[in-house]
């Protein structure tokens, strides 16, 4: 039912009288009123190097929202994706750990949006803009974290010659993949900004994909340090002593510290920059995890077991394309795209459970 509220409590039902609301035709008030306000309030409040809200730069045009800006619009698509709702069941960096507190891709993806809204605020940036990309920025990821996009990228390479990232393959999610193929149609900048998120990546146009871009880098580092530590893969005393007393001995205060010293370069600068000692000392922490967590004993034990798994399924629907759940997805694709859309879209246990159907022999009934 639709009612009208103010601080007396509810108002008269306006709508029992019509079978329904045509909100394009029939838009209200409000929601006519809501563009125009939202504009205004973008110009009086946002800095003159912030990305707007309007106009929609959509591969395919179509009329905005009454009351959300497109940006706003993006985000919900994003978030009510299928590809978004299968981040809680992929691998941040531990494979289907056993703890309740270990990160997944969903809650990576969380702690990073809410970090670089924090950013774009203090800068006077676009938030809206801001969120929809760090939402949306690791949608392309495939099972079982780096590794996985690691053997994924081998076996593509080896077999069809060409790379597999998942920051394009983040684009593809939104572009081709969801909503049946007919894909998001989201906002030109935030296109972008999923795109140019990795540091492998060309910059992102906006300053607001900026944001994403580093703070993407802010939080796993700091996040996967403290689930290192909680799964006894790190002592913190093990950690090089340089950049943590440039930065804090507890991940809440590096965070802290990354952040501001981000947001005061940055508003010095005119751009999304790091101070020289802290992106100095961050650089330093990421080649440490790298050489003892990302590609330490522990990864390296998982990797064998990981690429075991990976290459037996892309060699058998390589080899066998007709058993391809619904084409690969992705009807008119090449065979090689068609099998990548399909691996890079399960989650750790979907793919442990193909991998069981197919190498596992089924118990025979007595």
């Amino acid at each position: 039912m639709c009612r009208t509220y103010n601080a007396a409590g509810p108002g008269p039902d306006p709508c029992a009288t019509i079978a329904g609301v045509d909100v394009v035709t029939a838009p209200g008030p409000v929601a006519e009123a809501f563009a125009a306000r939202q504009q205004a309030w973008e110009e009086q409040h946002l800095s003159p190097l912030a990305a707007r809200s309007y106009p929609a730069r959509r591969r395919e045009p179509e009329p905005d929202c009454g009351l959300r800006t497109p940006l706003q619009r993006d985000r919900d698509r994003i978030v009510h994706s299928k590809a978004f709702r299968r981040l809680k069941h992929k691998t941040q960096v531990f494979v289907a750990p056993e703890g309740d507190h270990y990160r997944t891709r969903l809650t990576h993806t969380l702690e990073v949006t809410q970090v670089s809204r924090t950013v774009a605020r203090a800068l006077a940036l676009n938030e809206d803009l801001t969120e929809a990309i760090g939402l949306g920025h690791d949608l392309g990821h495939p099972p079982f974290g780096h590794i996985g996009e690691s053997v994924l990228d081998a076996c593509v390479q080896e077999r069809f010659g060409r790379p597999f990232r998942h920051f394009e393959h983040s684009l593809r999610v939104v572009d081709v993949l969801e909503n049946d193929g007919q894909g998001l149609n989201l906002d030109d900048d935030v296109r972008d900004g999923i795109l140019g998120h990795s540091s492998r990546a060309p910059v992102p146009r906006t300053l607001e994909g900026a944001i994403v871009r580093i703070v993407d880098r802010v939080a796993y580092l700091n996040h996967d340090i403290d689930d290192a530590v909680r799964a006894g893969i790190l002592r913190e005393e093990d950690l090089p002593a340089e950049p943590i007393a440039v930065l804090g001995d507890v991940g809440s205060h590096r965070i802290d510290a990354l952040v501001h010293d981000l947001v005061e370069h940055s508003a010095r600068a005119g751009a999304i920059v790091q101070g020289e000692r802290a992106g100095r000392a961050m650089d330093e922490l990421r080649t440490f995890m790298f050489d003892h967590v990302y590609l330490g004993a522990a990864a390296r034990r998982e990797h064998a077991k990981i690429e075991h798994v990976l290459r037996t399924l892309f060699d058998h629907f390589t080899g066998d394309p007709e058993r391809l759940p619904d084409g690969g997805g992705a009807p008119g694709a090449d065979l090689a795209q068609r099998v990548t859309d399909y691996l890079a879209g399960m989650t750790d246990r979907y793919c442990i459970r193909i991998f069981e159907a197919l190498t596992v022999p089924e118990a025979f009934a007595l």
